[in-house]
Order: C-alpha cells, then sequence, then structure tokens
C-alpha cells in the first residue's frame, strides 16, 4: 500500500470533491437519508475528511481514520479550522484492513468511501468488509463506495492515452477479465480494482450485510466540462442536482456513474 500513501501525500482529495460536487451531494444526500439521528459514526479511510466535517456539524460523535498519516492531519487541521475538533472522538492513522485501534461493535454507522477500490487482493478487500462489519454495531449502517468496471472499460475506450495501458483492445479485455488497473504513467492514479456491479450486493451480503440500496454516486460523468458548464451558467445547478440525485437510484444507470454507493445494514 506503499504508492496508496505516496499518491495521496500529493494529491488533494479535498479539492477533487470540490471539482466534481456532485458525487460529494449525491453521497451525502443518501448517507443522511439513512443515518440515526445521533449516534457514534466511523468514517474509514476519509481522507482529509470532507464528509466527516459535514457530519461532524450535525448531532454525530466522528472517529477518522486512514491510510496516509498526511491525510489524517489535513483532517485534524480542518477540524480545527471549522473548530469542530471537539466533535471528534479520534483521528487515528489505520489500514481498512487491520482497524486494531477500534473496538467491536463501536458504532451506530460506518463509511468507507475509498479503502475497497484501492485493495487488488480479494482476501484483502474481504479482510477490509470483516473489519468494517467487526465495528459496526448490530442493525448498524454502512456505506461502503465501489467504482463500476464497466464505467472505466468505456473511459478507457474514450480516452486511451490518458488511461494507458488501456490503450489497446487486448488490454481492455484483460482488464475486463480481472478489474484490475495499473497505470503506466507514473504519479497517476494508484493501482485499483473495480467491482462488476452484479458482484457487489453478494459480496457484502456474504460478509453478513443486508442490502438496502446501490446508488450511482454521479450518473452524470459522462458529461463534459462544457456540458457541465452550460447548465452552471444557466442558474440550474440546482434543478441538476436534484434530477441526478432522483437518477441515482435507476439501476439501469448504475454503469454510466463513475462511482457507486452501497447502503446496508448489519444483520443482527
Amino acid at each position: 500500500m506503499e504508492k496508496v500513501i505516496e499518491y495521496y501525500k500529493q494529491f488533494d482529495e479535498w479539492g477533487r470533491l470540490d471539482r466534481q460536487p456532485i458525487e460529494f451531494q449525491v453521497n451525502l444526500h443518501y448517507i443522511k437519508k439513512y443515518l440515526p439521528s445521533s449516534g457514534a459514526i466511523l468514517d474509514n479511510g476519509a481522507g482529509p475528511g470532507k464528509y466527516s466535517m459535514e457530519l461532524a456539524r450535525s448531532s454525530y460523535e466522528i472517529t477518522l481514520t486512514d491510510l496516509t498519516p498526511k491525510s489524517v492531519e489535513d483532517a485534524k487541521r480542518k477540524a480545527k479550522e471549522f473548530n469542530l475538533t471537539e466533535k471528534f472522538d479520534g483521528f487515528h492513522v489505520a489500514d481498512a484492513r487491520n482497524l486494531k485501534v477500534l473496538s467491536n461493535q463501536q458504532f451506530d454507522a460506518a463509511l468507507m468511501l475509498g479503502p475497497l477500490y484501492h485493495i487488488q487482493e480479494e482476501r484483502d478487500r474481504i479482510q477490509a468488509v470483516k473489519e468494517l462489519y467487526r465495528v459496526t454495531k448490530n442493525e448498524g449502517l454502512v456505506f461502503v463506495a465501489f467504482m463500476p468496471r464497466v464505467r472505466h472499460i468505456f473511459t478507457s475506450l474514450q480516452f486511451p492515452e490518458n488511461w494507458r495501458p488501456n490503450n489497446s483492445m487486448d488490454a481492455i479485455n484483460r482488464f475486463d477479465q480481472t478489474g484490475c488497473f495499473n497505470h503506466l504513467d507514473e504519479g497517476r492514479f494508484t493501482g485499483a480494482y473495480y467491482f462488476n456491479i452484479e458482484d457487489i450486493q453478494p459480496f457484502m451480503e456474504s460478509i453478513g450485510f443486508k442490502t438496502i440500496e446501490l446508488i450511482g454516486s454521479n450518473v452524470g460523468a459522462s458529461l463534459s466540462e462544457r456540458e457541465w458548464n452550460y447548465w452552471w451558467q444557466k442558474g440550474e445547478q440546482e434543478k441538476l442536482l436534484e434530477l441526478l440525485i432522483e437518477k441515482a437510484r435507476d439501476p439501469y444507470l448504475l454503469g454510466s456513474s463513475s462511482h457507486l454507493l452501497y447502503i446496508g445494514k448489519k444483520k443482527g
């Protein structure tokens, strides 16, 4: 996981969610829709804590973990900047596969909005979700991010030189079979794993979760910057967001989204 740590030491994840606000706003809408009115929440693999800060403004007690020390330090600074430090129970450098700093059934709800697509080995993905299961209370909610394989196939077809080695059909066909992607260009997105959409629900349920919903965090991901700007300049961004929140639940559009959000409950 050293490459992941190195990547996020340099990458501005907070800024990414500012530059791509639809993903953040859609996820936050559905997280808030299902969360209890109060309780202890884990933000596991939180990066600099953009979701944590938003939830800390409500009546939740937040625990933040991330693999990258710099991200954890950034989150501490953000909490101080927003006068939210007292709403945090802890900031921990921790691997999603080993949350030994956390207790069994500690949280009423848990977010894991990044780690799974950085873990290429199946046994490690299973271990990460088992750890999420362990630290979540019975009947507690989980919100887990995935990246859909089919979306990356078509992104590679559209922009092959931007997603090397997926600039040949042989490479794209291999990716289609394995779901593993390792960028050839130094400093670009880390090695990643993309799920087949139909495998997400069985995967989570095999570890003990009951599925509530699977939504597309950004079903408008195929729109170009020019196309987004058209609606922004017309002042219709709020209506566009409302539409994308509604269409996020359409199962026929999941493959068009750059990220997916699994919402489930730990079986008691």
